[in-house]
């Protein structure tokens, strides 16, 4: 009993021990101060300043801005000379962000450097500590490619929506194939898919939709192609063709509006019934795309404006004429933009959706002739645009076979499916 009683206290006393060494060890340990990273931005080292970051708002001038952080209007008038032939400071926009980089270890905490973000990508510096002078950046930018796929179950956007896609994807697909699918007309059931390619900063900020490579858009049963072609280096023209190399383009676009938040009313029917006087077949010459109003009316193709006026149940509308076989009219608009004898482009803005003359909503009605005669534009083999250039047609088909083998490989997935990315640089 004697002998346990004194190994009992021997083993207490070693841990006492024990304990004091490794309270010694611990107060050995050296804590090194690990020195806070100096954070870069727009080219600068914001340590070295006292940093503001605000948003421009309603009514806010860069002089004002300037003058309630202690910059005198002298000073400031000094800056927007010199620097007036770099950027307008008058062109300030309500809600972008802006940032002062102003001195430190002063009690005024002057500024001397104002940075004006123009976009999440471009921004503007004007420097005045000593001389003035103001430059335009950009932030570098890292490309990603993706591969999206997808089925119609009710629309287009609602489809790229659940992919978790940018919307930009509907307004892009629905410019490349503007002349060759009625998108007003889609199938349950249509597929798409998709090689496009993102922008983003610091590899995590994602700041838009770079550009469509190639795309493949399944139509009642049909397949369409879409691959970008750079035809011209210097004046850096871009056009889609399919895997034929024939141009997606046609004479006509299929609409005159923007595609999003549009949708067809009423088409052309010659046969229509109208309740409203007595159930009786009154004929319906054009194809109403209801819109907001205010939505721009761009002209489906080249050519000359030989009517623009307001008129009976036409309203304010304007008449184009294309060549001797084409022309097309625009009804109900809220206000014309162009007159008589100007020649507009493909695209080109020529009023805005309103509702004058004879309209239960804002729309536009669209009426189309050929050989002066009104026509459904729907049911017309309209003519293509030129044809690709027979000398780059060989390297077209070379550049795109890769492409092809890709988005052929794509696979067909579900909404909540998600999509691989690949970092291409």
């Amino acid at each position: 009993m004697r002998i346990s009683k004194v190994i009992l206290i021997a083993l207490v006393f070693i841990g006492l021990n024990a304990c004091k060494d490794n309270v010694k060890k611990e107060k050995e340990i050296v804590q090194i101060e690990v020195p806070t990273p100096d954070p870069m931005e727009f080219g600068f080292h914001l340590n070295d300043y006292v940093v503001v970051k605000d948003t421009v708002r309603n009514g806010d001038s860069f002089g004002e801005i300037l003058q309630k952080n202690n910059i005198n209007y002298s000073k400031i008038y000094q800056i927007a000379e010199k620097t007036k032939d770099t950027f307008d400071i008058r062109k300030l926009v309500a809600g972008k962000p802006y940032t002062l980089l102003c001195t430190k270890g002063d009690s005024l905490q002057r500024p001397e450097c104002f940075i004006y973000q123009k976009n999440s990508v471009d921004y503007v510096v004007i420097k005045f500590k000593d001389s003035i002078n103001a430059y335009t950046e950009s932030k570098p930018v890292k490309i990603v490619e993706r591969e999206a796929s997808g089925v119609i179950t009710s629309s287009l956007s609602s489809a790229i929506d659940d992919a978790g896609l940018s919307q930009k994807l509907v307004g892009d697909m629905s410019d490349i194939y503007a002349w060759t699918i009625d998108f007003f007309r889609l199938q349950k059931g249509d597929q798409y898919k998709l090689i496009f390619t993102e922008k983003y900063i610091n590899d995590t900020t994602f700041v838009g939709i770079d550009k469509i490579k190639a795309a493949y858009f399944k139509h009642n049963g049909e397949p369409f192609y879409a691959f970008e072609f750079e035809t011209d280096s210097i004046k850096q023209i871009v056009d889609y063709y399919d895997e034929n190399a024939k141009n997606l383009r046609r004479a006509f676009l299929k609409a005159p509006v923007v595609f999003k938040n549009v949708r067809i009313s009423s088409r052309y029917n010659l046969r229509r019934r109208i309740k409203l006087y007595g159930n009786r077949i009154r004929a319906h010459k054009g194809t109403d795309f209801a819109a907001p109003r205010g939505t721009p009316i761009i002209t489906t193709a080249n050519g000359v404006v030989v009517e623009s006026a307001r008129r009976g149940g036409n309203g304010n509308y304007v008449k184009v004429k294309h060549n001797s076989t084409y022309s097309t009219q625009y009804l109900h608009m809220k206000k014309r933009k162009v007159k008589v004898g100007e020649f507009v482009k493909q695209g080109d803005v020529i009023g805005w959706v309103g509702m004058t003359g004879n309209t239960s909503g804002p729309h536009v009605c669209y009426r189309f002739w050929k050989n002066g005669r009104q026509v459904d534009p729907f049911k017309q083999k309209l003519p293509d645009a030129d044809p690709i250039d027979s000398t780059l047609k060989e390297s077209y088909l070379k550049h795109i076979k890769p492409l092809k083998i890709q988005v052929d490989g794509v696979e067909i997935k579900l909404p909540q499916e998600e999509a691989p990315i690949t970092a291409i640089n």
